[in-house]
């Protein structure tokens, strides 16, 4: 194997800077640091390496080690579900928890980018091989090097998923009360029985309307896992006021049946307007909820 350095070295290499950037902290507070990212860059560097030498593998007939990769695929998978049981059960530490098709988003998306850095370097270790036939190793590496990179940024722009803001536009909305009626911009959300609790309401809450720009993003933001995943969202950014004795003050997403806007309201501890409509825009759509009524055929039926 000693004689495919010049192709193992640079597909690790470039397989771990694939997953160095993919993995971020960002907003979402997730993965955690230090332990998390640790986790997830080994494993990158696992999966970077089975990428690596799975083509010297074929190169020298040891076809039992090209059975690693078919044990990685399972490995990946039991990481998934491992992200998943540890994220439920942090969960229901949450005053506002992610929900379960969060939950599910996460665990998809860090199984899919380990993935993704085999298939870097392995696509990686392809490329210079077939450029060595025809150039010196250093031209094949270097070369390999900047389609590699190419890859990376493809592979980047693939797994970037679409915002709220980009399906909806979002606006300041009034509060009041209709009787003990919670309303926001004439929608009506919850009984709040307690005069005190109104009080708050009034004093320190802030809502927003959001507006979906089509119908598939009425359709997808209707979705409940989607609602709860930006309540999950703005509460950690913007926190929220609600205790565990208090369930008057969980943000609140309320969607009207006639038009398919939403109104999103919360009693958060920085009561800023344009945070709140920021952390909103910023709340990815998740995979599960997405849908395309448009796409289909009844669907351009009924827009005409």
């Amino acid at each position: 194997m000693l004689k495919y350095n010049y192709i193992i070295v640079p597909s690790i290499v470039l397989g771990i800077i694939s997953r160095i950037i993919m993995l971020r902290v960002d907003y979402r507070q997730y993965p955690s640091y230090p332990q998390g990212v640790f986790s997830h860059f080994t494993l990158g560097i696992v999966s970077s390496s089975l990428g690596a030498v799975a083509l010297p593998a074929l190169l020298e007939k040891e076809f039992s080690a090209v059975t690693f990769l078919a044990l990685a695929a399972q490995q990946f998978r039991d990481v998934r579900n491992l992200e998943r049981q540890s994220l439920e059960n942090i969960d229901k530490t949450e005053l506002v928890e992610r929900g379960t098709a969060y939950i599910e988003d996460i665990a998809k998306a860090f199984e899919a980018r380990n993935y993704m850095t085999m298939l870097t370097s392995l696509i990686v270790s392809i490329v210079i091989f077939l450029l060595n036939k025809v150039l010196i190793i250093f031209y094949s590496v270097f070369i390999g090097s900047i389609i590699g990179i190419l890859v990376i940024i493809l592979f980047h722009k693939a797994i970037s998923r679409e915002t709220v803001g980009e399906i909806a536009d979002i606006y300041p909305a009034n509060i009041s009360f209709e009787g003990s009626i919670l309303t926001v911009n004439n929608i009506g959300i919850a009984n709040i029985g307690f005069k005190k609790s109104r009080e708050i309401f009034l004093e320190k809450a802030i809502a927003v309307e959001i507006v979906p720009k089509n119908e598939n993003a009425i359709v997808t933001l209707s979705n409940l896992g989607q609602r709860k995943a930006m309540e999950h969202n703005v509460s950690i950014q913007l926190g929220i006021r609600k205790d565990l004795d208090e369930p008057d003050f969980t943000p609140m997403i309320t969607r009207d049946p006639d038009t398919g806007k939403l109104v999103f309201i919360i009693v958060s501890m920085e009561p800023d307007m344009e945070c709140l409509i920021t952390a909103v825009k910023r709340t990815i759509v998740l995979e599960s909820a997405r849908r395309k009524p448009l796409a289909s055929y009844a669907g351009r039926k009924a827009a005409d």
